[in-house]
């Protein structure tokens, strides 16, 4: 969610030094037995270009919410929240303030993405049901659909538990008045079993007004009718209070960088989703399903001494079917996995405010296919080919709109494809290359504010990625190159009249990206990543200038000690090197945001079932900030240094 009023808008030595993860085996090393959501379907072979968390990882880097453990240990790029909530802006290869945009994020399968101008909501995913995330970088259009030119991130929840009961208590606190309470347990017999979690989180945050407080559930029931299949329902809830700080200009922030102008604003969110799934197996043919619907809720408060006092308030649901089959065939060394589905999605909203009556809805139908072929078993080879089609049906309308907007429908389609391979030419080094072409559609509140008459052109992008692994299960190396060359990027440019959402002059994102992994002295692990984008226009009358809030440079490493008494201990960096401010299209602003470091830590020690830690974020406490919408202006300083103290009970 977006409360707060904005704008619509490392070395290569260091990284060199970090080993890596191959893109097709990463989740080898630490997780040999795990089955991994490929093709939309659980398989041993990870996808090409693949980085996969685990919750083993996510806990001994004490991770508190999936968000954060996807930055700290995934090596994504998050921006700071608007809203002092957990939910940074996450930023996959380069988009900068249209991330969100770019990148599919799901749950189990199902989208968690809305129809509008705000980030994906991970705070309401209990961290303790999380059993791994999936993060597949680049054009994922084939299986994913709208947006996932940046990449996908597949947040994967535990579905049934080991016979008995067992569970955690966990309680944490900290500076500005930082609260955790979390309970978690699960239970199986038989084919039967369930689980629950709930949370309670609150903090004042680094900033004047700008306190969050959280609740949530989630509960799950699982019946496996072993071997054919299994069935289950989910439930989540939460409910969410934000102060709304606002932005500060640079001379605000050298002066006080904690410090608001907007003391009264505040807002609040809450989301309730429900889902369904069944998996079932007949011969050669695998069947599953997904029923999902989503409500969501948003207010907010502005106070203006000049404006006087406005209130918003909008109700959105989704709701999502996503039918799928997957046919396998072995022939000699052969092996051919087909996977066929559809997605049919309806999204609505209503708003109602001082400014807006907004009425939206839109209505999307996608048909997609993906063929592997797995051959040469000494040489591990692949071959994948893939394509989808999507049409979307899209009813707006706003009588409070100037000008108003009586009734406007639209509909637009659109295609993706995909091929990708990859192939051990000898022990422990494989290569691999991806190409297709990937989309997206503008929402609502870009179509609602926009340059032109009609609706904005789809957004496509021809995608390239090609790669080199090297290393067994204790070290390993991958390189990747990319290149996503963009027709119609839909984003917003304030130097058009008071600023609007357009479709850009062609532009690109490419770059390198290194991943890494080593394992040594047995106790001890180091993982790595450094990530090098260009984006820039390519034509037009800002061809060659750099795309306005990308970080060229972004390196993440981590030092974890395990050894086996207890105790454990985790040391992260990252290292953002600087980018142009939020409005800087022309790149004439005389300064650029400051590049940054933040260092955190962890350590604990277990007693039995109890486990003490204690955790450190920013610990140089540096004063910076990631989100900045003007030059020199529209800043939203990054939060300060924080020291936490935790007890855990396992049982």
């Amino acid at each position: 969610m977006i409360f707060a009023a904005a704008p619509r808008r490392a070395p290569l030595a260091l990284a060199c030094a970090f080993v890596l993860s191959a893109p097709y085996a990463a989740a080898q090393d630490t997780v040999p037995s795990v089955l991994i959501t490929g093709p939309r379907f659980p398989a041993q072979a990870t996808p090409i270009g693949a980085t996969v968390v685990t919750a083993e990882q996510i806990r001994s880097a004490g991770a508190t919410d999936v968000n954060q453990a996807i930055r700290k240990i995934g090596g994504v790029f998050g921006r700071q929240s608007l809203d002092g909530s957990p939910d940074f802006g996450l930023d996959l290869r380069g988009f900068g303030t249209n991330s969100a945009q770019n990148t599919v994020v799901l749950v189990d399968g199902v989208r968690l993405n809305e129809n509008e101008l705000a980030h994906t909501v991970l705070s309401t995913i209990p961290v303790d049901t999380v059993e791994r995330i999936e993060i597949t970088r680049g054009g994922s259009s084939v299986l994913y659909g709208d947006g996932a030119t940046g990449g996908v991130i597949n947040i994967v929840t535990r579905r049934g538990g080991s016979a008995g009961t067992h569970g955690s208590l966990f309680a944490e606190a900290g500076r500005f008045d930082h609260r955790d309470l979390r309970a978690s347990i699960t239970h199986g017999a038989g084919p039967w079993s369930f689980d629950a979690a709930v949370a309670d989180r609150s903090t004042d945050n680094y900033r004047d007004n700008n306190k969050y407080e959280q609740t949530s559930f989630s509960g799950g029931l699982q019946y496996a009718y072993a071997p054919n299949g299994r069935a289950g329902l989910r439930f989540e809830s939460s409910r969410s209070d934000s102060r709304l700080p606002g932005s500060l200009t640079e001379a605000q922030f050298l002066a006080i960088p904690t410090q608001t102008k907007t003391p009264k604003d505040f807002g609040s969110l809450d989301t309730d989703r429900v889902t369904a799934f069944v998996e079932h197996r007949i011969g050669a043919f695998e069947l599953a399903a997904e029923l999902s619907h989503r409500e969501r809720e948003v207010t907010s408060t502005y106070v203006s001494t000049q404006f006087g006092t406005s209130a918003s308030r909008y109700e959105a649901e989704q709701t999502q079917f996503s039918p799928r089959l997957r046919h396998t065939l072995d022939f000699g060394d052969k092996r051919n996995e087909f996977v066929t589905g559809i997605d049919l999605i309806r999204w609505d909203r209503k708003v109602t405010s001082d400014y807006s009556a907004g009425d939206a809805r839109q209505d999307s139908k996608a048909f997609y296919l993906r063929d592997e072929l797995r051959w040469n078993a000494p040489h591990n080879a692949r071959l994948a080919v893939g394509g989808r089609h999507e049409r979307f049906e899209k009813d707006y309308s706003d009588p409070l709109a100037f000008p108003a907007v009586l009734g406007e429908h639209r509909k637009q389609s659109l295609n993706a494809w995909t091929v990708e391979g990859s192939i051990d030419v000898m022990p422990q080094v494989a290569v691999f290359a991806k190409a297709g072409r990937s989309y997206r559609i503008a929402n609502i509140d870009e179509n609602s504010y926009r340059s032109t008459l009609d609706v904005l052109e789809p957004q496509t992008s021809r995608d390239l990625e090609l790669g080199v692994s090297a290393g067994t299960d204790a070290r390993k190396a991958t390189a990747r190159v990319f290149r996503h060359r963009l027709t119609n990027e839909i984003y917003y440019d304030p130097t058009i009249g008071f600023g609007a959402n357009t479709n850009l002059d062609p532009t690109r994102r490419q770059g390198v990206e290194l991943e890494g992994q080593a394992t040594f002295a047995d106790a001890w692990r180091l993982t790595g990543s450094w990530q090098y984008v260009q984006a820039e226009f390519r034509d037009g009358p800002n061809a060659g200038r750099e795309m306005v809030l990308v970080p060229k440079h972004v390196v993440t490493a981590r030092l974890a000690w395990t050894p086996g008494d207890g105790q454990t201990a985790d040391i992260g960096a990252q290292w953002v090197d600087s980018q142009r401010y939020g409005n800087d299209f022309t790149n004439g602003c005389s300064t650029r945001i400051p590049s940054f470091t933040t260092i955190d830590a962890r350590y604990a020690r277990r007693f039995g079932p109890w486990e003490v830690a204690v955790s450190g974020l920013n610990l140089a406490d540096r004063q910076y900030y990631s989100q900045a919408f003007s030059c020199r202006d529209g800043i939203y300083p990054s939060d300060g240094r924080q020291l936490k103290l935790s007890l855990r009970y396992d049982f």
